[in-house]
């Protein structure tokens, strides 16, 4: 149980670190602020679409995961579990930040944090990355129709969010494969895709540290208060919600760990774009954010060591 601890710390570590390294680059004008806006494009729109297609193409069995098309139902019911912890604990909030503190409980960093995780500890070909995208495969689409809701703006079906980048690359890796057309892409093509892929963690946070530090040039006084109760309910409360249902539904042992991953992780790293979009405090979330994430080196660590203790088939 301690390897997995000091595996998911390490793959925690790395991803902070690179994060600070982009908070560094806009402190000293390496990168212009509005750089930060191109890479989160390139990041989301061209490099993660090749990683979850390289990684199809490349691991994902469809004679052996016979069950691949439960994934997004089991994802289903993990965000309704969420949804009802949400609203329960954001009671506890203050009335002025309390859609903000629901939007940054509910939407997880659900693909950068469990893809750096579960490379670090079974390896950058896992099939469980391929379940990963699977059973994430509605998620981004869910985030940005669902988030304005929060806001009383109502729900924004955007067919160009809803048919993103991600879903599509899913759909066709998924389809090549059942056709068995793969063995026809060249080598080269592949491998580039791949290669571009790669990108993805780095690219976003980078990205993250920059917009970090960006807000906080101007930010107010951090509510330390709000930022505890985030923290004690994002980090700790979810966690052992999760771990409590899985050890009642004991899913397949893949999806159990991706369940445990996607209750433990610090919220999306879009959530602030989001909220100011929708006319919401941009400074309180990137606080939560923030908060979460360092807590996180330990708490993540920590809770996937508890679970890998108490959960086998």
């Amino acid at each position: 149980r301690m390897q997995v601890f000091t595996t998911t710390f390490t793959a925690v570590a790395m991803l902070l670190t690179i994060g600070i390294l982009g908070y560094w680059l806009l402190s000293r004008r390496v990168l212009a602020g509005p750089v930060i806006g191109s890479l989160s494009a390139l990041a989301i729109n061209i490099a993660l679409p090749c990683m979850t297609f390289s990684g199809i193409i490349a691991n994902f069995r469809p004679e052996v995961n016979t069950g691949w098309w439960s994934l997004p139902l089991w994802w289903l019911g993990m965000t309704a579990l969420f949804a009802a912890l949400t609203f329960i604990c954001s009671a506890m909030s203050v009335k002025q930040t309390r859609r903000e503190f629901r939007v940054a409980l509910l939407f997880q960093n659900g693909i950068f944090f469990p893809i750096a995780i579960i490379s670090e500890i079974f390896g950058a070909a896992s099939p469980m990355l391929v379940d990963l995208f699977l059973f994430m495969l509605f998620f981004p689409a869910f985030f940005f129709s669902f988030s304005p809701l929060f806001f009383s703006h109502g729900l924004k079906i955007d067919p160009l969010k809803v048919f993103n980048p991600v879903l599509i690359s899913t759909l066709v890796a998924v389809l090549i494969r059942y056709a068995g057309f793969d063995s026809f892409l060249p080598k080269f093509l592949t491998e580039g895709v791949r290669m571009v892929g790669a990108m993805t963690v780095p690219l976003l946070m980078l990205v993250l540290g920059g917009n970090i530090y960006i807000d906080m040039k101007g930010s107010a006084r951090p509510a330390y208060l709000e930022n505890l109760k985030f923290v004690l309910t994002k980090n700790i409360v979810f966690p052992v919600a999760a771990l409590g249902a899985i050890m009642a539904l004991r899913p397949p042992e893949s999806v159990a760990f991706i369940i445990m991953i996607q209750a433990s992780v610090p919220p999306i790293t879009a959530a602030p774009i989001i909220v100011e979009r929708e006319g919401g405090d941009r400074n309180i979330v990137n606080q939560f954010m923030v908060s979460s994430f360092l807590f996180s080196l330990v708490s993540l660590p920590a809770m996937l060591a508890f679970f890998s203790a108490l959960y086998s088939r």
